[in-house]
């Protein structure tokens, strides 16, 4: 019996398309891809052929992080015969594989293995996970390789200076239009070599995090490696291993680019700096750190065109949008959006100033630090060291004649009193504070010592949110509710007044993230949750009396409020979301559905 009848036998196809995948396997297409689409999933289709053949199957979430896999296989050979190198294990070369009935492919990996000395071992991989590994070595991996190259070949002694040569542009923005800089890069204590390697290296680094659409860019040194990874869609991937050798100039390149003192490694330092990239500025924000290792660099990826994003594109419903704008409308108060770090406040904050009127309004922002420039808004960055705080610095803005004051974050008890004060004076306040709801930043301020008779008639809501990952479009694989789904559903929102639970979606079904050519884990970017406390007489009374959060949520729920729990379920209801991202958001409300 050969393959194919076997799998007839399994019931993987029917004896119909048994022909059309045998036709399509002669013309050179892999197994898996033909079973593919036949209606066998391509998972359980890589599992079939790879019981069949006896080889293990490898489904990859990122390219090898190991740059140094691709020094072992000619580029050349891998897309000729379909395999690339993966890592390597216990001394073995992980190689995958897509067309396993390739004798020649196997002939040429035996030569390779007895050329190198490394024993391998073949695994069976999707050819959209072939070529995605294949872009990775022809783009990343060559141009990181190749400056690695030339690190080694090149032994000159460097200085402390920048060197400028003839046409190179002197400031690092112009310098990071992924454009090659001369900068030479010794310490007082390690002599380094000549860094225009280097300088490739970070170049490269940077522009393929920007092109990965990535947030931070984390570089942290190991025993014997440096690691490199970027987070997309809110999880840190690892893109990247370099030589340990490489480390200390890497940190050094981009200390020099953010003008933090290179002799500094027992303490941490922020600095920033500035690239162009598609005709955009893109601003990086960069912290030290001291490790056991070394010195460790995390950087914040700031697009300066999300300046312009607005209130449509942050995440709101229509119902909740409709709800933020009248919001917007008072003449004074305070608005605060609630939250822990990187939850996207900043990000809702701009667009909610991009909508107030700054021709006819003295707009003015204290931030820490200022990581979107707004037109029209004069904006500060605070400066601790120096004691120019956030409550100094709102001082000297009511002295600034101001409409609309936005402070980046009310953290202490002297802020926050400013800020009340602030919007008792007649002006509109805009603010975050770390609270996980919104209905908790009320206790919150009183635990700072805002005293509740000044809370209740100056706060005028409060917008909890979180960042959820979002489906790329047409990613998203409908299945249908179950019965026992619809029960949590409906016990979720038992206590939606009914005036409300007429704008929710109907419980009909829910999405999985499934794979398209575009977009591989069907996963793209991400989206706000919310959560919108407005205040009222009766919350007003709440607070004055009993300012406990069952009791203040109680009024909230009664208002309409939904949680952010309920937005995402909403969302992932209408296909913005995947089902899964409604328990990252603490507990196991759906544990019991299993994703099929």
């Amino acid at each position: 019996m050969n393959l194919l009848e076997l799998f007839v036998d399994k019931g993987l196809i029917s004896a119909g398309d048994r022909a059309a995948v045998e036709a399509e396997t002669s013309k050179k297409r892999p197994l898996a891809d033909a079973l593919a689409e036949h209606g066998v999933s391509l998972e359980d289709a890589l599992g079939e052929v790879g019981k069949a053949y006896g080889l293990p199957v490898r489904l990859l979430s990122d390219p090898p992080a190991n740059q140094e896999v691709f020094s072992y296989v000619p580029i050349d050979s891998a897309r000729h015969y379909g395999f690339v190198p993966l890592n390597i294990v216990d001394g073995a070369l992980e190689v995958g594989i897509i067309d396993p009935d390739n004798i020649e492919a196997l002939d040429a990996l035996q030569f390779i293995s007895g050329k190198i000395g490394i024993p391998y071992k073949i695994f069976l991989i999707t050819s959209q996970d072939f070529n995605r590994v294949l872009d990775a070595y022809q783009n990343f991996s060559g141009e990181i390789g190749k400056a690695l190259s030339e690190y080694e070949t090149t032994t000159k002694p460097a200085s402390l200076e920048m060197h400028k040569e003839a046409g190179v542009p002197a400031s690092s923005e112009e310098a990071l239009a992924f454009e090659e800089e001369s900068l030479v890069l010794t310490g007082s204590h390690d002599t380094l070599k000549e860094d225009a390697p280097v300088t490739k290296i970070v170049s490269t680094i940077l522009r393929y995090a920007i092109e990965g659409h990535s947030s931070d860019i984390h570089i942290e040194p190991l025993p014997s490696k440096t690691r490199v990874r970027f987070r997309m869609d809110g999880d840190l991937h690892t893109s990247l291993e370099l030589p340990a050798k490489v480390h200390e100039a890497v940190i050094a390149r981009i200390k020099i680019l953010a003008k933090l003192r290179l002799d500094e490694k027992r303490k941490p330092q922020d600095g920033r700096f500035s690239a162009t990239a598609e005709k955009h500025r893109i601003d990086f924000r960069v912290s030290t750190f001291p490790t056991e290792y070394g010195e460790k660099i995390v950087m914040r990826i700031l697009d300066q065109s999300a300046s312009t994003t607005t209130l449509e594109s942050v995440g709101f419903t229509s119902a909740n949008l409709a709800t933020v704008r009248d919001i917007m409308k008072v003449p004074y108060g305070i608005i605060l959006i609630a939250g822990p770090t990187g939850s996207g406040k900043s990000t809702t904050l701009f667009a909610m100033l991009s909508e107030t009127d700054r021709e006819i309004a003295n707009v003015v922002s204290l931030e820490d630090p200022v990581e979107y420039e707004i037109s029209g808004v004069s904006q500060s960055q605070v400066r601790p060291e120096i004691g120019y705080t956030f409550a100094n610095g709102l001082r000297s803005i009511l002295r600034q004649d101001p409409d609309i004051i936005m402070v980046g974050e009310i953290r202490d008890k002297e802020t926050a009193a400013l800020a009340v004060q602030a919007a008792l004076t007649g002006h509109l306040v805009f603010s975050t504070i770390h609270t996980n709801t919104a209905v908790g930043a009320i206790p919150r301020l009183i635990d700072m010592g805002v005293d509740p008779f000044l809370i209740a008639p100056t706060l005028v809501a409060v917008i909890g949110q979180r960042l959820v990952q979002k489906l790329y479009p047409g990613a998203g694989k409908p299945f249908p509710i179950t019965d026992s789904l619809k029960v949590f559903l409906d016990r979720e929102f038992a206590d939606v007044p009914k005036e409300y639970q007429s704008a929710l979606p109907p419980f009909k079904e829910f999405y999985h993230a499934s794979s398209v050519a575009e977009c591989p884990n069907g996963i793209r970017g991400r989206t706000a949750i919310f959560e919108i406390l407005r205040m009222d007489k009766k919350l007003e009374q709440v607070v004055l009396k009993e300012p406990v959060e069952e009791k203040i949520y109680a009024v909230a729920r009664a208002n309409g409020m939904l949680t952010m729990r309920e937005d995402a379920i909403v969302k992932a209801l209408t296909g913005e979301i995947p089902f899964e991202e409604i328990n990252t958001l603490g507990g196991e409300f759906f544990s019991e559905e299993k994703k099929d």
